[in-house]
């Protein structure tokens, strides 16, 4: 079996939006693995002097336990740009190193930075990213994600963003389009003009 993954924002010697990474963790190990016994990420993390400035990454790497953690200094990737691909069978209920079905429709990215994977029509993730769209006044999510990240559920559970059932079809609802996930913030604005998601 693949091992699972946690992938946690350090800012400034920070671990980002912690508690939600853990409730994600633990119910994995639960639901696959049958583990009752919760574990605090934050307390499995030793954190290196390095890390004390700049944005780093946590990769985290269990099954039951825990078998390996990593940190590397991170840059927001510049995507401007996004392929639509249809498949109407894929499944990534947990964030896992089983990336293969999603990198089998990445290849389909063209000259495109990315994609926007599309089942039965309905809007769901790019390759490592969640979206929101912005209508002008409103940011809406889909409610039909290949995974449900960590800053999506921080956002929803904040107010700052809402869930909605949003078919290709509905693509010329909005002005534009953001990508997050525990990397990347609103705020960091990776941005996509709705012109570009081709």
């Amino acid at each position: 079996m693949y091992q699972f993954l946690e992938t946690i924002k350090i800012k400034q010697g920070r671990l980002q939006n912690i508690s939600i990474h853990n409730e994600r963790f633990n119910r994995c190990r639960k639901e696959i693995f049958g583990r009752k016994d919760a574990l605090l990420l934050e307390n499995e993390i030793h954190l290196s002097k390095k890390t004390e400035n700049g944005i780093y990454k946590c990769r985290i790497l269990y099954k039951e336990t825990i078998s390996k953690i990593e940190m590397n200094a991170y840059e927001i990737p510049n995507i401007k740009s996004l392929k639509i691909v249809h498949d109407n069978y894929i499944q990534y209920p947990y964030k896992s190193e089983n990336r293969d079905e999603i990198n089998s429709l990445y290849l389909l990215k063209g000259e495109c930075d990315d994609i926007l994977i599309i089942r039965n029509e309905f809007i769901m993730d790019t390759s490592y990213c969640n979206i929101v769209f912005s209508d002008g006044n409103s940011l809406i999510t889909p409610s039909t994600p290949l995974l449900k990240g960590c800053k999506r559920e921080l956002l929803l559970r904040e107010g700052k963003i809402h869930e909605k059932d949003i078919k290709l079809k509905d693509l010329h609802l909005f002005k534009k389009a953001y990508l997050i996930n525990s990397m990347i913030d609103l705020e960091d604005n990776v941005e996509i003009i709705m012109n570009k998601i081709i």
